[in-house]
């Protein structure tokens, strides 16, 4: 969440989302807000 605080507003739009994409594993949505994206679903 810290990284979050640091993008620059003024040059760019609020980001819209926040995750993180990890080697393997399941898909979720933490309670917090961050996606966990497993590398498997992002292409061949």
């Amino acid at each position: 969440m810290r990284f979050a605080r640091k993008i620059d507003s003024v040059l760019t739009d609020e980001p819209s989302m926040l995750g993180v994409i990890t080697p393997g594993g399941y898909g979720y949505m933490r309670s917090d807000g961050v996606a966990v994206i497993p590398m498997t679903t992002l292409g061949p």
